[in-house]
């Protein structure tokens, strides 16, 4: 076990802007991913405080596959490179017959997103190209930036892989549009992650469902939570103990909501 002030440390490293009296590591929250027979790790980033909440930092800072998480960044280039003008441009069905019947046609790239249709995202790849993602890649330095020899397939057979943190900063640096794209093509996606948005707060996020490199189903959800004029980004990456990955559509979905009931949300008090 690493010593928690040595933990600190390498998260500064990692996130920047962290020390010892801004990041809170909460090992409560483990019991919300005891509840669902899983295991996993929480962070989050309070902007108006400049604070980490983190939950098991070991594997915070581990890489993993980002499965349709990458379609953020996907989504991105297409958007700047002109590939795609807006989220209404239709990108077409390659005609092969998936799980899913609404992939099964041409999609919008909002409904594409919307739907996490990988099929699609897959043809955008092809699209886009090898050497213009990889120069993407390198430029975000999103995680180890390696797409081998699939170029419609490196996030989903653990090609790519990327950590918590790295995502976290990710998406902190997409809402406030630092990221090194128009800012229109920033509000497009940011756009596209929005799940509800009421009076008392806002929650975006997208999410992804994959495996480790042990064969266990792993999945991500990737956004935000706005509430009271200030944001919070957050990551949420939990894998099954058995088999289940079915069952671990709903129990992400279940695990962050009472992550973020637990902190607070959802009451317009934070």
């Amino acid at each position: 076990m690493i010593p928690r002030q040595l933990l600190v440390l390498l998260l500064a490293a990692t996130l920047g802007g962290c020390a010892s009296n801004n990041v809170d590591i909460d090992n409560d929250l483990a019991r919300h991913f005891g509840k669902e027979g899983a295991t996993g790790t929480f962070g989050m980033f309070d902007n108006s405080r400049g604070r980490f909440t983190i939950y098991d930092m070991e594997r915070f800072r581990r890489r993993y596959s980002p499965a349709s998480t990458f379609k953020i960044v996907n989504a991105l280039v297409g958007l700047q490179t002109g590939r795609l003008t807006t989220d209404s441009s239709v990108i077409p069905w390659d005609g092969t017959v998936r799980e899913m019947p609404e992939w099964n046609q041409d999609l919008s790239l909002y409904r594409a997103f919307r739907l996490s249709s990988y099929g699609h995202f897959q043809s955008l790849a092809r699209n886009i190209g090898r050497d213009t993602l990889q120069y993407w890649l390198d430029t975000l330095k999103y995680g180890n930036m390696r797409i081998g020899p699939q170029v419609d397939a490196f996030w989903l057979n653990d090609t790519l892989r990327i950590s918590p943190d790295e995502q976290l900063g990710l998406v902190k640096r997409l809402y406030f549009r630092q990221l090194p794209f128009r800012a229109s093509v920033q509000e497009s996606v940011k756009k596209m992650m929005i799940q509800e948005n009421n009076a008392t707060y806002q929650l975006a996020y997208k999410t992804g469902l994959g495996r480790t490199d042990k064969g266990k189903p792993l999945a991500w959800v990737v956004g935000w939570i706005e509430e009271s004029r200030h944001v919070y980004p957050f990551v949420l990456n939990v894998e099954m103990a058995d088999d289940r990955a079915d069952a671990l559509v709903e129990a992400r979905i279940r695990i962050l909501r009472a992550i973020l009931a637990d902190i607070g949300f959802f009451r317009g008090r934070m």
